[in-house]
């Protein structure tokens, strides 16, 4: 189990509540089963990479392409450094691609689910390059080489600051401070850098850089307009709304003021596309999903302000914000949750934020 002042980190899932409605499924129930590939268009295959935690999966998918030496595959995201990720992977190196060889890994985030084992995958195809965005790349790399045994004062102060008791920060702290490095394979020293515009040409087919922010830094997902595809990551997902949490590596930012403005720029993207997301199945209906994730963070935004007929700590807002009781399993992720839209009520001038006795309390502007 992840310890609370990471579970943010690698949490894909968010806990604001969310409808789906609105959108179709064309491949009905078909999911790949266990080391089985599933073609989702000529080229395209997907598979689903196992690991732990509640989400159970991550889609991966594997693209047909070409480089100086021949034909290749590209291999898109790859789950944790896990021993149960790593055999799944053999068991369709070995299967369905025996005799085909990876040229090169995009991983659309930084999250452990999503490139986990890119440095294991590189080096077992020769150096293969790993493609990212620049800001996501550094932000992995930052995270995992900061894996020191205790957990830092900032850290500490962050819990604090949201309102956790000794009890809950000690309980957090016992796990020190290196769980996301566990679940990365060691990386490469470099990686090839993609940007946002960029267009890739990847086997027959071009596919248009396009990034969110939000839920990761710099989040990279490709749309191929000739075929209507649009590989989504965790930047939209069909059930489920994605993590946005404010951390203490940023405590200024605004996840959640990224979030609706990519929302918004993915809103210029046509309706058409097949969704591949990382999670869940392959949809349709992007804009009704955009609409729906915007309206139930907007409705949780209201209701913080609804609710702060006195001063408020982040951590009680949790029945404001989630439908589950939050213990200790997922408090960390809730804490960074609502910071995130208590942070955005403070941008946009709906929320006032005074320190007292090294705790934050929020109230109504």
């Amino acid at each position: 189990m992840a310890t609370h002042h990471q579970r943010g980190l690698i949490g894909d899932e968010g806990l604001t509540p969310t409808s789906a409605a609105g959108l179709t499924y064309p491949f009905g129930d078909r999911v790949p089963q266990p080391g089985e590939l599933v073609t989702i268009a000529p080229g395209i295959r997907w598979w689903r990479v196992p690991m732990s935690g509640p989400l159970k999966h991550v889609n991966g998918l594997v693209l047909d392409d070409h480089d100086e030496h021949g034909p290749a595959l590209l291999a898109i995201d790859t789950g944790t450094a896990s021993p149960r990720t790593t055999e799944a992977w053999r068991a369709i190196l070995d299967g369905p691609l025996a005799g085909e060889r990876i040229g090169r890994i995009l991983c659309t985030h930084m999250h452990p689910d999503h490139l986990g084992l890119a440095g294991w995958l590189s080096r077992r195809f020769y150096d293969a390059p790993i493609l990212m965005t620049r800001t996501e790349w550094l932000t992995v790399r930052m995270l995992s080489s900061d894996a020191r045994p205790e957990v830092p004062d900032e850290q500490v102060a962050f819990w604090r600051g949201a309102g956790w008791n000794d009890e809950q920060i000690a309980e957090a702290s016992k796990g020190g401070f290196a769980r996301f490095a566990k679940m990365i394979a060691r990386l490469p020293l470099g990686y090839t850098r993609i940007r946002d515009g960029e267009v890739l040409r990847i086997g027959d087919a071009d596919w248009h850089v396009v990034v969110g922010s939000g839920h990761s830094p710099e989040h990279a997902c490709l749309v191929d307009y000739e075929r209507r595809i649009l590989i989504a990551g965790d930047q939209v997902l069909p059930r489920i709304s994605s993590n946005i949490s404010l951390h203490a590596g940023e405590p200024g930012a605004d996840p959640l003021g990224d979030w609706l403005s990519s929302i918004e720029r993915f809103r210029q993207l046509p309706d058409d596309l097949l969704v591949l997301p990382g999670h869940g199945d392959p949809f349709h209906g992007l804009h009704a999903r955009l609409d729906a994730l915007e309206r139930e963070h907007r409705d949780r935004l209201d209701a913080l302000v609804a609710h702060m007929t006195e001063p408020r700590r982040a951590v009680d807002c949790f029945a404001q914000l989630f439908r589950r009781p939050i213990g200790p399993d997922v408090i960390g992720m809730a804490t960074g949750e609502a910071l995130a839209h208590l942070r955005h009520l403070e941008l946009t001038g709906r929320a006032l934020r005074t320190v007292r006795d090294a705790t934050w309390w929020y109230s109504r502007a």
